[in-house]
């Protein structure tokens, strides 16, 4: 099981994803399935598709981290949120941090922040590819390392909160 995470952009139409990608027939294929069959009041996970009727390969599950809060911001999280993490796993597949000849062994899951204060869809788009195709590469490369984090745990912060 590899797992990873990235952002890319700033503001409203930044992108934060998470990602968890395993074996079909490992714990990873029974989140996926669960998380599909499982939908709840403003999350519905689904299948993303890199154009109507082509599944992603390997087959991914988009799941919202945040409630469908109105038309626009469905819109811009099966829109161009979906279509980013399309064209990221495309491009990590391209590059092999997927590999090809695994891909009908493996689900990747990813996690997707779509800010419902967003309003760009092109930005929405080239930020999800962006943080897509770098969490799966930085789960092939098992970063961050665990001295990076410790770096980082001494004075931890966030897009919410910077200690004084």
């Amino acid at each position: 099981m590899l797992v990873g995470e990235a952002r890319a952009g700033a503001g409203p139409n930044g992108a934060h994803v998470n990602t968890v990608l395993g074996r079909r027939d490992g714990p990873v294929g029974v989140s996926w399935a669960t998380g599909l069959a499982t939908p709840r009041a403003g999350h519905a996970s689904f299948v993303v598709t890199a154009r109507p009727g082509v599944a992603v390969q390997p087959p991914t599950l988009f799941v919202n981290k945040a409630a469908i809060a109105d038309s626009t911001h469905a819109n811009l999280t099966w829109g161009p949120a979906q279509a980013g993490v399309a064209r990221g796993v495309g491009l990590a597949l391209e590059e092999g941090v997927i590999a090809r000849d695994e891909v009908h062994e493996l689900v990747l899951i990813a996690a997707v922040w779509v800010n419902p204060a967003a309003d760009d869809a092109g930005t929405v788009f080239e930020n999800n590819t962006t943080a897509t195709v770098q969490a799966l590469r930085n789960a092939k490369a098992e970063l961050p390392g665990v001295d990076e984090f410790l770096d980082a745990a001494r004075a931890p912060f966030n897009s919410f909160f910077q200690p004084a």
